[in-house]
């Protein structure tokens, strides 16, 4: 699968666990993960897709490691199987 039909999947997915699942945009701030996934009871995770066998770039990893020092949730997702075992974590069908 390529990265955007990935990122198609993880959005479908939150969505029906009643979710939301936004394209993180970050004007003058680069290296942001690719989506914040709202979920419901207050729950938020950051996504960063990447292509099979893609690798973070060091900005990438420098963002990841600012989030996670303040306790939020960061997960790399770069394949199908690695998409649906994050779905099924929060409790959703694949």
């Amino acid at each position: 699968m390529k990265e955007s039909q990935l990122e198609k999947r993880l959005k479908d997915k939150i969505e029906q666990l009643g979710g939301l699942c936004f394209k993180w945009v970050s004007p003058g701030r680069r290296g942001v993960p690719d989506r914040i996934c709202i979920l419901p009871r207050g729950r938020t995770i950051f996504v960063e897709m990447k292509a099979p066998n893609g690798k973070l770039s060091p900005l990438q990893e420098k963002r990841i490691q600012e989030l996670e020092k303040r306790k939020h949730e960061v997960y790399v997702l770069e394949s199908k199987q690695k998409v649906d075992a994050f779905i099924k974590m929060l409790g959703g069908d694949i």
